[in-house]
């Protein structure tokens, strides 16, 4: 027991490390997976419909922040509102009918794009405990895969698309809509979106933990280390 437990120590020890030394390049996978995640959404719409978003349009983020802490009377409440404040919505507009209505939109959120955010450092410590982790190509491979998963998972769930066949609402099942399954089957599984979004995490953690614990506590190995 005392052995496991200085193995763990020494697995978390290493993170906090790998942390602290790497957190420019986890910054920067961060950001990046938050924003290529947003165009990615977009390039799938545009390649979905056929078509380029015809308007923009940009929220008061912070104003309706300040609204909802104002007005709402309970503070357990107020998270999951302000969770669903959108930033930006781009989209498509047909005005076939009337003053228009929005055939398809991708929705920036803050919330989501902080989950992204987590989800891409997530997924660089892990790649980076995996380049240098001695163990073998397939172990790697395994880590890898592993950590692709989850962060497919997470991201999935993630995503604030928007259709007017799926009552034009962003959510994730959207996209589930648009690859050909039944809008039914797909409105029905989203409440499962936050228990795939937790796996996905699961997933990740436990892949980061992994590695660690096979490095032993080993210094942590990027740009720097040099070969023979």
């Amino acid at each position: 027991m005392a052995e496991e437990g200085s193995l763990m120590g020494a697995a978390l020890s290493l993170i906090t490390r790998s942390l602290g030394r790497d957190w420019r390049r986890l910054l920067f996978w961060g950001l990046a997976f938050a924003l290529m995640s947003q165009v990615l959404m977009m390039v799938a719409l545009i390649t979905r419909f056929g078509a380029l978003p015809t308007y923009v349009t940009f929220y008061d983020w912070p104003g309706n922040v300040a609204r909802i802490i104002a007005s709402t009377p309970s503070w357990s409440d107020i998270p999951p509102i302000i969770a669903q404040e959108w930033l930006i919505e781009i989209g498509r507009m047909n005005y076939d009918y009337g003053n228009g209505i929005s055939e398809w939109s991708l929705s920036v959120v803050p919330s989501r794009l902080v989950v992204l955010f987590v989800l891409g450092v997530l997924s660089g410590l892990a790649t980076g405990l995996a380049r240098g982790d001695g163990c073998s190509r397939t172990a790697r491979r395994g880590a890898a895969f592993a950590t692709g998963g989850g962060a497919v998972l997470v991201a999935m769930t993630n995503a604030t698309m928007s259709w007017v066949v799926c009552c034009a609402t962003p959510t994730w099942v959207v996209g589930l809509a648009m690859m050909g399954l039944g809008v039914s089957t797909s409105l029905a599984l989203e409440r499962l979106g936050p228990v795939i979004a937790y796996v996905g995490f699961a997933v990740l953690i436990a892949t980061i933990l992994g590695l660690a614990l096979r490095r032993g506590g080993r210094p942590f190995l990027n740009t720097e280390t040099t070969h023979a």
